[in-house]
């Protein structure tokens, strides 16, 4: 450990409860590296540093009182620019909202203070976190923390850097096309992608759909389990929270010698890069003795792209159909082209798309009983320059759309499985790679046990180079920096 910063949120939390820890000291120590390093990559937006140290003393304070505290008391955590804090700016990415000020937070931000977390201040994601590409009109690009010129991914991109360069122990995120996964693979971190209704979001535009879920990142499983044990809970508002608050199951050690394990490079349709695949090959072949059984298999994912893309553009244009009409010159390409795709699907295309959504979830269903993990690439593609607005090829073939590189993660998102991406080193590009490990059907737990397991077995996650990045330019003299993407 070189600064309180770089503590685990599991051992801070051990400290801080110790009283060796000061949550006082963590916070300053979090402002600090704010300080000396986000301007190379823009990850925390919205900074709310006197509220945070006021909350700090106030931890402090319990502390010393003794008593019960909270979970994450103490902690400080970054949220999501998506997802609403009273009394600070919450933009979405939009200009549309560059000076909302939400009354109150959002259930999920509620329960994250009242388990004593200590919400330093907004994370950057691209507008209304569509893209995948971590770039807005408001604030501007954030850069890979190994190379701030190349994406970080999103949508929950700011959460991932600021988690990789110490920023914050834990951060917030949320994910339709792997917003949870795709910036944890990229910048060397976990993101754990739950069942849907895990972590209630009231704020779900179409309730019963179970494509967007709220959930944790952090750096490393343990630190992700302790957020989401936080997260959890019930919330009448939204149709697929439990219907009952249920404390989230203690860990057990796992044995990854007892699990019957499949890999796929692709789920037999997904456009992976070469590199990508071959990371993955290298890192499997060193994971197989581990395990009972270590196959080579995937479900059958036949229909997944065209599935996905009606189910996605539907939730886009509930959400945001309004905007672009009322204020097109305000709302940026990939608004527009959701919404446009979903304007030109029937219902007759939704039916179909449902009844596939269906057949694969069952598909999905009976593979898993013939296996207890299912593990792949996190994503498709090693970090390109941000300033893409999106991979137009794939080894020099055409992707099919704007989404087509997230395949690997939405490929899980349609069965509603939960999902977890783990750090597994650095490709051939010097740039981290990250495994996707997805387990059965609501099992949660289970996953992160196993995902705990595994990430003994790989490499420790690797570390940006935080003296490069406070030496930097900053982004904000990057040409393009600000803009939609």
């Amino acid at each position: 450990m070189s600064e309180p910063c770089d503590l685990s949120a599991v051992e801070a939390r051990r400290l801080i409860g110790a009283r060796r820890l000061s949550p006082v000291e963590l916070t300053e120590s979090c402002i600090a590296r704010i300080a000396a390093v986000n301007p190379a990559v823009n990850a925390v937006v919205a900074p709310d540093f006197d509220r945070a140290r006021s909350a700090a003393r106030a931890a402090e304070a319990a502390v010393m009182r003794g008593g019960p505290l909270g979970l994450l008391h103490g902690l400080p955590v970054g949220i999501k620019d998506l997802e609403e804090t009273a009394g600070l700016r919450t933009t979405f990415g939009s200009p549309l909202f560059r000076d909302h000020v939400p009354a109150a937070d959002q259930g999920m931000v509620a329960r994250l203070r009242d388990a004593g977390a200590i919400v330093l201040g907004k994370t950057n994601t691209p507008e209304f976190g569509a893209g995948a590409n971590t770039r807005n009109a408001v604030y501007g690009a954030t850069g890979n923390p190994f190379d701030p010129s190349r994406s970080c991914a999103g949508s929950s991109g700011g959460s991932a850097v600021a988690l990789a360069t110490g920023m914050v122990p834990l951060a917030s995120g949320s994910d339709t096309g792997g917003s949870l996964r795709n910036p944890a693979a990229f910048c060397g971190v976990v993101g754990f992608r739950p069942s849907p209704g895990t972590v209630p979001n009231e704020r779900r535009g179409l309730g019963w759909s179970v494509l967007p879920v709220l959930g944790p990142m952090a750096r490393d499983v343990a630190d992700v389990r302790l957020m989401l044990a936080a997260m959890a809970g019930s919330d009448g508002r939204d149709p697929l929270a439990p219907p009952a608050v249920a404390p989230f199951p203690p860990q057990h050690p796992l044995d990854p010698a007892a699990l019957r394990v499949a890999f796929t490079p692709d789920f037999g349709f997904a456009p992976v890069e070469r590199m990508v695949r071959t990371a993955f090959a290298a890192v499997a072949d060193g994971l197989r003795p581990a395990f009972a059984v270590a196959a080579d298999a995937t479900p059958d994912c036949s229909g997944t792209d065209e599935t996905f893309a009606v189910l996605r553009a539907i939730n886009f244009l509930a959400a945001h159909a309004d905007k672009v009409r009322s204020h097109p010159d305000q709302v940026g390409p990939n608004i527009h082209a959701n919404v446009a795709e979903g304007l030109r699907y029937s219902a007759a295309d939704v039916a179909r798309a449902e009844l596939e959504q269906t057949a694969l979830y069952r598909r999905w269903q009976a593979f898993f009983t013939r296996f207890d993990l299912l593990i792949s690439p996190a994503i498709t593609i090693t970090p390109r320059p941000w300033r893409e607005l999106y991979p137009a090829e794939i080894d020099g073939v055409a992707t099919g759309s704007y989404y087509h590189w997230l395949a690997l993660a939405y490929a899980v998102t349609l069965p509603g499985h939960p999902a977890v991406c783990v750090p597994a080193g650095l490709d051939a590009a010097g740039m981290p790679f990250g495994l996707q490990i997805v387990g059965p059907r609501g099992g949660d737990a289970f996953v992160l046990a196993a995902a705990e397991a595994i990430q003994a077995l790989l490499p420790p996650r690797p570390m940006p180079d935080l003296a490069a990045l406070g030496a930097a330019q900053p982004i904000s003299a990057m040409e393009g920096f600000l803009g939609f993407g």
